[in-house]
């Protein structure tokens, strides 16, 4: 049996309402480092890996819990947010200064949409999260991976919704199913595998 414990990272800068830049170095916010050090005190047993994003917020994060279990194995993996809206476009603007982008870019549902430079379609998320779950698939023990909010919806939606095709069908049903089902700052969602199949514990 595996369980994986996916973490998303503490409130950070961008979270607060600041203006950010660079996506990959939003740093977290001292409640976002206090979200950070309770993911840590609620870990009782040692994981048998922790896997975190290369984005600073998520690795930050995961810090305290590294310190924690000092002998556990640490992994970077893809598992960063998914960056839709281009860095250049979007540097030094705020989540409400980005809201209107963000609406006319899932009210398109052009899956396959790549808002260049530096950011990915939905269609290729959902291909990352995909790897990772197979990536896990035939592991044992427990994994915790300090990651993203979206990333981690992606990840919730492929075992809970199972979709077979990536559409615009399927990227509004995403977006509606994330809209519904934030996930907080410091929140964790657990899954486990039975070497068959994917179960969300609710």
């Amino acid at each position: 049996m595996l369980t994986v414990h996916f973490v998303r990272h503490g409130e950070s800068a961008a979270n607060a309402g600041n203006a950010t830049s660079d996506p990959a170095l939003i740093p977290l916010t001292e409640k976002g480092w206090a979200q950070a050090r309770a993911v840590a005190d609620s870990f009782d047993v040692a994981p048998d890996l922790i896997v975190m994003s290369p984005f600073e917020r998520a690795q930050d994060t995961a810090l305290p819990t590294i310190q924690k279990f000092s002998d556990c194995p640490v992994e970077i993996w893809a598992v960063e947010e998914f960056t839709y809206l281009s860095p250049t476009r979007c540097a030094n603007t705020t989540a409400a200064e980005r809201k209107p982008w963000v609406d006319a870019y899932w009210g398109s549902a052009d899956p396959d949409f790549e808002d260049w430079p530096g950011t990915e379609s939905f269609s290729h998320l959902i291909k990352r999260a995909r790897s990772v779950l197979s990536r896990l698939n035939g592991m044992t023990g427990k994994v915790v991976v300090f990651g993203h909010g979206q990333f981690m919806q992606a990840v919730r939606w492929l075992v809970v919704a199972t979709p077979h095709r990536i559409d615009s069908d399927a990227m509004r049903s995403f977006r509606a199913y994330d809209m519904s089902n934030p996930i907080k700052n410091g929140e964790t969602l657990s899954l486990d595998h039975d070497g068959q199949r994917w179960i969300y514990n609710q």
